[in-house]
């Protein structure tokens, strides 16, 4: 009985982070198809995209605690239903508003109850050897599902519909449920009274205003009130920190043990984390937009296209823990932020109207690979920096640092093209003479509404020949996009010179 329960644990938590990762990068090359689908427009997508990263980011530090009051494996099915609930509403979107609430609200916090949960249940049901080869599966089954994302959403969103994407998770689902024997009660540790409500409140809050005063940067109209919730999110962060702090001080329990912050390689690996994962949310929302608007290119060739940069994050991801041994883990880091903005930089100079996928290729290539290598340190580099009776707040601590980090580049990012786009496109045309008689604002709202739309709609003004319009408006987004790769490969080029002082960790696993 026990040979055959023991890897059923692993099991059920891979194909719990599986569907998760998975949901993260699939429905990216569908957006265009969303765009006319769900009758909504690019900011709006990009928007639902960042809030599902930022739910969880937000709710983790939640999720993590309630596995204490609930008992992990409660915690567990419980996330899975509401994740389910979401599931069924995003399959069944008719507009964006549905899409919202299924796919980022819903399941965002359930996938805030499960990923906590998933981590504890490998960690506590195996030792030693076992526990490493459980660990590998489970980090490689989380790669392999951001590795096969973009294809799969492709093939689906081509030749089925975007909405067998979500369909087909149900089936995972339904596999958990019936495997669900493995998973083991806990005791709860923790009561509901004890439960920290006003760090929970600050902590969704704060982190909430912090991305959406990003997001609503995308509008030069926008940047006075937006300035304003980005300062008040970051206040509402600094309050939330202090209140940890506080009742740590006066023994009662934190949301999570923020004096962990104290400790200084695991301040440095989550802001890492942070700087990693925000080149790799702004590559998969960017790449996208770039392929289907400039080039035409469909879901299937879009995923087709971003296929070798996901398997080189796979395959480095995975090997990059062999090439630590012989280098140490803080000289892998370097080298993957020093690929990886190379990769950027390249795909910067490549990326014009008349880009071939070939030409594609080694750019992102290069700029995966470098990813690989950050994906396969940063969590061991930063987890082995505390001890192993607080590796539960550490854990969510550097979750909610990842899907933060996600959530924030793609707002940055796509905040960077879009108003890239828009000051390139109506300098263009208000040079040319495409658009006699229109007036400044005009075009200004017909390029927002043509980009938004990703050339799905006619432009808002009349024009002379609408084939030059596109035109110009295709040269803008080449041109944004090439600055929006330079800015990526500066801050990951920040990324390598903050690795330079990350203390080194040999020392601490020989003793």
């Amino acid at each position: 009985m026990d040979g055959d329960r023991k890897w059923g644990v692993v099991s059920v938590a891979c194909i719990a982070v599986f569907i998760i990762v998975l949901d993260s990068s699939a429905m990216n090359v569908a957006i265009r198809t969303l765009v006319v689908d769900l009758d909504t427009t690019l900011s709006t997508l990009q928007a639902i995209i960042a809030i599902y990263a930022l739910v969880i980011a937000s709710f983790l530090l939640t999720g993590s605690k309630l596995q204490d009051i609930l008992g992990r494996r409660r915690a567990f099915f419980t996330g899975l239903m509401v994740y389910a609930s979401g599931t069924i509403i995003a399959a069944l979107s008719v507009n964006a508003a549905m899409l919202l609430l299924g796919w980022s609200i819903l399941e965002g916090v359930g996938a805030a109850l499960i990923l906590p949960a998933t981590t504890t249940m490998v960690s506590s049901r195996y030792e030693g050897r076992d526990r490493v080869i459980a660990f590998g599966i489970w980090g490689g089954i989380a790669a392999m599902g951001a590795a096969l994302g973009p294809i799969v959403g492709g093939v689906f969103t081509t030749y089925l519909s975007w909405r067998a994407v979500f369909g087909s998770e149900l089936i995972f689902i339904a596999i958990i449920l019936i495997l669900r024997r493995y998973i083991t009660y806990s005791k709860p540790g923790l009561s509901w009274s004890e439960f920290d409500i006003m760090g929970a409140v600050l902590s969704v809050v704060s982190l909430s205003m912090i991305v959406m005063g990003i997001l609503l940067m995308n509008r030069p109209s926008h940047w006075g009130y937006a300035s304003a919730i980005l300062a008040a999110g970051i206040v509402l962060f600094s309050i939330f920190l202090l209140w940890e702090l506080r009742r740590i001080k006066i023994g009662k329990e934190p949301l999570s043990d923020v004096t962990l912050l104290g400790n200084h390689r695991f301040a440095l690996g989550n802001l890492i984390t942070v700087i990693q994962q925000i080149p790799l949310a702004g590559f998969l929302f960017v790449m996208p937009v770039f392929l289907q608007m400039v080039l035409g290119m469909n879901p299937f060739m879009t995923g087709v296209t971003l296929l070798p940069a996901a398997m080189a994050v796979f395959i480095l991801s995975i090997g990059g823990s062999r090439i630590s041994v012989k280098i140490g883990a803080r000289s892998v880091l370097m080298v993957g932020f020093l690929i990886s903005a190379l990769g950027a930089f390249v795909l910067g100079n490549t990326l014009h109207i008349n880009t071939t996928v070939s030409a594609i290729h080694p750019g992102a290539v290069l700029f995966g690979s470098g990813i690989g290598l950050l994906l396969s340190q940063s969590t061991n580099l930063t987890m082995s920096a505390v001890p192993s009776d607080m590796e539960n707040d550490a854990s969510g601590l550097l979750n909610c640092c990842k899907n933060l980090g996600y959530s924030i580049g793609t707002a940055l990012i796509g905040v960077l093209l879009i108003t890239g786009i828009f000051y390139g496109a109506v300098d263009a045309v208000k040079d040319s003479d495409l658009a006699p008689g229109a007036t400044e604002k005009e075009i200004e709202a017909s390029i927002i509404s043509y980009v938004d739309k990703m050339h799905t709609e006619r432009p808002k003004i009349k024009l002379k020949v609408t084939g030059d319009y596109r035109e110009i408006v295709n040269a803008a987004v080449s041109s944004a996009m090439r600055q929006t790769f330079r800015t990526l490969s500066l801050i990951l080029m920040a990324g390598f010179f903050i690795s330079f002082i990350v203390p080194g960790s040999r020392k601490r696993r020989r003793g």
